[in-house]
């Protein structure tokens, strides 16, 4: 399968959206997720060729690539880190089929797996969730999307591209992030499911800038993983160290990122099984 993307982050007050589209698809057909299936095989291939060992000057060059700015924006100041500073709590809202309620549980759980200081966890109960993932059928994205941000930034995100996934976030005037919304179709092939669910569900969480000059992480356009690659555990585990701030600007979280990159190999090492 060969998959372009293209990717619209509109910044609006305290509103950020990313989406992803994925065009040019030969993909499987999907299968429900009524069991673990075996591994998509075009994410074995990805896995089996990725580059596991990085520099700290790489990492950081991506950490500040992907955490600060906004490929397309529209207002609002985007100089700023921005993440959830207390546990994320997800709800599940599958209006599709196949169900891919169980997948989406998995992803989240590897993401909090190999997070260290993310607390994040899937809830039944959407009053206490910060973070809502509505699962759809593909026919029904352009209304779910007109239903949840509006139909005069639907139409706008609808005329720059034609998404196959989104996700965007609120944050208050600390720059922490208050509530996130994924959105994601659950026909179009298992690998498109997959490689959109890991990348809006990260993005909902802070790294909302793509960057075609970071040639391992899946936050640019160029690249689709599947799954929770090593480099981008390393700018996960920096952007959510507790010494890493909401609002903090490029020179301040620079102060820090050195300090901790330690802490953050070791534990990447660890979980990974590579040596540091």
């Amino acid at each position: 399968m060969r998959a372009m993307r293209r990717r619209l982050c509109p910044v609006g007050g305290a509103a950020i959206l990313a989406a992803a589209a994925l065009l040019c698809v030969d993909a499987p057909a999907a299968r429900a997720q009524t069991h673990a299936p075996a591994e998509n095989r075009e994410i074995s291939a990805r896995r089996a060729a990725e580059t596991r060992s990085f520099t700290d000057a790489q990492i950081i060059d991506g950490f500040f690539k992907v955490t600060f700015g906004a490929e397309f924006h529209t207002g609002g100041r985007i100089d700023r880190i921005r993440k959830f500073d207390v546990p994320v709590r997800a709800y599940i809202d599958n209006r599709g089929r196949p169900d891919r309620s169980g997948a989406i549980g998995q992803v989240i759980a590897d993401i909090g797996r190999h997070v260290d200081k993310l607390d994040i966890a899937v809830t039944p109960d959407q009053r206490i969730a910060n973070l809502v993932i509505t699962l759809v059928r593909d026919r029904d994205l352009d209304r779910t999307i007109a239903g949840m941000f509006g139909r005069e930034r639907a139409r706008r995100i609808e005329t720059a591209l034609e998404p196959q996934c989104l996700s965007g976030f609120r944050k208050d005037e600390t720059y922490r992030i208050t509530r996130s919304e994924v959105i994601l179709v659950v026909d179009a092939g298992d690998f498109i499911f997959y490689d959109c669910a890991y990348e809006e569900i990260l993005q909902s969480l802070g790294p909302i800038n793509d960057d075609e000059s970071v040639p391992w992480t899946m936050f640019n356009d160029n690249v689709q993983m599947g799954f929770f690659d090593v480099y981008d555990q390393y700018l996960l585990n920096l952007l959510y160290h507790p010494r890493v701030r909401p609002g903090m600007n490029r020179d301040e979280a620079r102060a820090v990122i050195n300090d901790i990159m330690p802490e953050v190999r070791a534990f990447v090492a660890r979980t990974n099984g590579l040596k540091e």
